[in-house]
This record gives C-alpha cells, sequence and structure tokens, in this order.
C-alpha cells in the first residue's frame, strides 16, 4: 500500500533529526572529534574538511537499506533508505548550502525559519573546543531562535 510507504519515509526523515542529533552531540563531539574538529575552525584551510567523512559514514545505512530494500524480499528497507536518503540531500542543503555558504547561493533568505536555523547554527560555532556545545539539531532548533528571528524581523520592519 502505497501510503504505508510514504508514511515509512517521513517517519525516517524525521527520526533522522534524532539520530542526527545524537551523533552529532556523543559521536562527532565525542570520540569520532578528531574527524569533526576542523569544522570549528573559524577560518577553513581548504574547501574540503575531514568532518566531509561524515557524508560518507552517514550514506552507508541509507545506501544499503536501498539496495537491500531492492533486492531482498524486505521492501520496507527501500523506504527506509529512501527517508535517510532524503534528510541526507536535506542536510547538505541546509547546513553545507544555506548555513555555511560552501556554495554561494541562497544568501539572503528572509525567512524567518531560515534565520533560527542559521542563529541556532552560530550559537554551535561559537564553541571551538568539543564539550560545552549546544544546539546539536539541524531541522528543528530551540524556539528561543525562533523568537529572536521574529524580534530580529519586526525591529528591521
Amino acid at each position: 500500500m502505497w501510503y504505508v510507504d510514504i508514511f515509512i519515509v517521513i517517519v525516517t526523515f524525521f527520526g533522522m533529526e534524532g539520530v542526527a542529533w545524537l551523533t552529532h552531540k556523543f559521536v562527532m563531539h565525542g570520540m569520532l572529534w578528531h574527524l569533526h574538529e576542523d569544522h570549528h575552525k573559524k577560518n577553513p584551510t581548504s574547501f574540503f574538511e575531514k568532518n566531509d567523512y561524515f557524508f560518507l559514514i552517514f550514506a552507508l545505512p541509507g545506501i544499503a537499506c536501498l539496495a537491500l530494500g531492492l533486492y531482498t524480499p524486505y521492501a520496507n528497507l527501500f523506504f527506509i533508505g529512501l527517508g535517510i536518503t532524503i534528510y541526507g540531500f536535506a542536510y547538505f542543503l541546509v547546513h553545507d548550502i544555506f548555513i555555511h555558504q560552501r556554495f554561494k547561493i541562497l544568501r539572503n533568505s528572509d525567512n524567518f525559519y531560515f534565520r533560527a536555523i542559521r542563529r541556532a547554527h552560530k550559537m554551535h560555532h561559537k564553541h571551538l573546543g568539543k564539550e560545552d556545545g549546544e544546539c546539536f539539531g539541524m531541522l528543528f532548533v530551540p524556539m528561543k531562535y525562533f523568537f529572536e528571528a521574529l524580534k530580529q524581523r519586526r525591529a528591521n520592519a
């Protein structure tokens, strides 16, 4: 039934925010800090960072689920893999393109949601070390940043 497949994709997509938050807080700021550390440096020395290895690490479960779902009787795995892959694409768009401007597009958005995401991520990066971090998510950020964005929009109007 197609609506079950869509439901699986949507639940997986939103569930990935929790996976991303937990992984960011406890793995990237934990035992794999040596790969994530260069992402917190003020002036990157090149376009690529060691942090970019996480793209591959996170892509592997999605690829595995897509392949297993296509080539085994467990078709639901395909839709789980699709949800993981769509989240990965959203993460790339929001984090690498919109927030960090690795490609110079989407620079002048005045949307309060995007302002809140950018502000929360800026607060995350104010901590240059592995400890004392905050705002480990990507799509869902604390409400205070939404209120700040709305207040800033009203002040600029």
